[in-house]
């Protein structure tokens, strides 16, 4: 059994702009967030896809949206959504230390722990739907280090500490592949 994903981050966002940690806020994507979502439909493939999933909030649904609409059927799915930072979910973004909350849950929140157990949900929920299809998943940072957690066998502190966006080197999706037979998913 496996299961190929490639993941899509949101398209920028206002609170990204603004530089407020949404969380589980719906959040709202900026002009430049639009213009991204809009100009991944020529940098990818769309017919390379079998499904799309997508996190249940406002920003990622809009992203899915722009970039599939019309051409898959499009899955919103409450496992995908970012980690909860509870009484930070809204405020500024120098208070949401990943680091600080491997295991430490955000106050009324959740820990990226948290994260891993619902994006291991979603991955045992893909192998026994979608053996052999090629998934595509528009959603969030935590997400995403789950994925990598998960599927790479590394530590939260490996995935956070070479997050892609502290190097600016973002790209049109990521791969994952995911395993039946790895004890980790």
């Amino acid at each position: 059994m496996s299961v190929k994903i490639t993941y899509f981050v949101h398209g920028t966002t206002i609170d990204n702009i603004e530089h407020k940690s949404t969380g589980w806020l719906p959040g709202e994507l900026s002009q430049k967030g639009i213009e991204q979502s809009i100009l991944l439909k020529d940098q990818i493939n769309i017919n390379d896809f079998d499904v799309v999933f997508c996190s249940d909030l406002k920003r990622a649904i809009d992203s899915a949206n722009y970039t599939f609409n019309g051409t898959k059927e499009i899955i919103k799915d409450n496992r995908l959504r970012e980690c909860n930072y509870g009484d930070y979910n809204g405020l500024d973004s120098t208070k949401v230390i990943y680091e600080d909350h491997i295991n430490e849950k955000f106050p009324n929140g959740e820990n990226m722990l948290d994260v891993e157990k619902r994006i291991r949900d979603f991955c045992d929920f893909l192998l026994q739907n979608y053996d052999g299809k090629h998934v595509a998943i528009v959603a969030h940072k935590a997400p995403q280090f789950a994925f990598q957690v998960i599927t790479e066998n590394k530590t939260w502190e490996y995935v956070i500490e070479n997050d892609w966006r502290k190097t600016k080197s973002w790209k049109p999706g990521w791969e994952y592949i995911m395993q039946g037979e790895n004890k980790n998913v």
